[in-house]
């Protein structure tokens, strides 16, 4: 009885505590409403913020904080959604069957604007990545059937003609995503689905254009061979002619040169004699320069040596006329030619010369001056009358 009442008891403690929890939850639910706390959008999200059901705000990454009447904040990811896309059977411009498998990333929007403008009507594409894949998927297969439909199977399949068909479905669902704020980035068609059939008939078509291509490549083949064996004859040919042509120029270019060399001696002889010419002319001018400076000194020296016989001639003549009138002089006064003697005998006797008078035919005595030895002749002229005072 204990036991079963503890079980009840127990029983009700849990449906108390469940209860509770209920409540709790409902009143945290409740309140919810009014109110969010450090909320936070992260570094690759979108914020949306909402007031009384309305959006009031669409921020980048960071923590929010508000309250009020209905208040949250709700979150777009920046991050793209990879898709891939396969469509078996598309019918081309010349009524081929093809398969295509497409793939890349779709995006969400990030303008605040866009967000802001298409949040009530593509709300569940921009939270939900299944959705996104999904929309974008069939946005994929439309723009593959109008880029196939509009192309010949070569041009879908075949060569470049993949990338102009990636291309074009690129632009094409990229026009198609605008309308709900997406964009596709990275597409590209990583295959061509072929049929067997297709694929067998597309064999043969290839090895029929292998062979025919095989066979004109064959026929180029030739025409190259005959062309180059003839290009190379031809070339032959003209590199011989341009060799004798070289040679031609070659011998006409030393001939010029040579020429050019003679002229430029014969310039060089002429250049010379033309300086000996000049030299010999210089010489001539010089020696006819210093036979005219030594004529001219010659008749200056003649005319000098006249001038000074002439000098000569008139000093003599001055001289023999004093000469003569003393002579006319001498000859009307014989007393004066006889004082003139006398007084040339006197003036040639010095104050030491000594006079001796011997008679005719005897040998004169030496007398030597001296003190005692007398008598002496005083040869030197009279003193004058005032300083005669001591003759002896």
């Amino acid at each position: 009885m204990d036991n079963v009442t503890n079980r009840l008891s127990g029983f009700r403690w849990l449906g108390f505590l469940i209860v509770g929890l209920v409540l709790l939850a409902f009143v945290f639910s409740f309140l919810g409403q009014f109110f969010y706390f450090l909320e936070r959008v992260e570094e690759d999200q979108i914020g949306v913020q909402f007031r009384g059901g309305q959006i009031e705000e669409v921020v980048g990454p960071g923590v929010y904080t508000a309250a009020g009447l209905y208040v949250d904040v709700q979150t777009i990811s920046r991050n793209g959604v990879p898709f891939s896309v396969e469509d078996p059977e598309i019918i081309t411009k010349d009524k081929q069957r093809i398969g295509l498998v497409v793939s890349g990333d779709v995006f969400r929007p990030t303008d605040f604007d866009t967000v802001r403008n298409k949040w009530a009507e593509y709300r569940s594409i921009y939270q939900n990545d299944e959705l996104a894949r999904e929309r974008v998927a069939q946005l994929t297969r439309q723009s593959m059937k109008v880029c196939v439909g509009d192309r010949t199977f070569d041009d879908n399949i075949i060569g470049t003609a993949r990338d102009a068909l990636r291309a074009c479905i690129d632009e094409e669902v990229n026009i198609l995503a605008q309308e709900f704020g997406l964009s596709i980035r990275n597409l590209v068609v990583p295959e061509v689905i072929l049929s067997p059939e297709v694929q067998v008939a597309l064999d043969a078509i290839v090895q029929s254009r292998l062979a025919t291509e095989k066979a004109a490549q064959d026929e180029l083949r030739q025409r190259a061979e005959a062309l180059s064996e003839q290009a190379r004859q031809e070339g032959e040919i003209k590199v011989e002619q341009s060799r004798i042509q070289e040679q031609a120029r070659q011998q006409t270019t030393l001939a010029v040169l040579e020429q050019e060399r003679l002229q430029a001696q014969l310039a060089i002889i002429e250049a010379e004699r033309a300086n000996d010419l000049a030299r010999l002319e210089t010489q001539r001018q010089s020696i006819e320069a210093e036979k005219i400076n030594e004529l001219l000194a010659a008749e200056r020296q003649i005319e000098i040596n006249a001038a000074a016989a002439e000098a000569a001639i008139q000093r003599a003549k001055s001289t023999l006329a004093v000469d003569t009138a003393l002579a006319e002089l001498y000859a009307a006064n014989p007393e004066l030619l006889q004082l003139r003697i006398i007084e040339a005998n006197a003036s040639a006797l010095n104050p030491t010369d000594k006079v001796i008078f011997s008679p005719e035919g005897v040998a004169p005595t030496i007398v030597l001056p001296g003190p005692g030895i007398v008598p002496t002749v005083d040869t030197s002229p009279a003193p004058a009358p005032a300083s005669t005072t001591d003759d002896n």
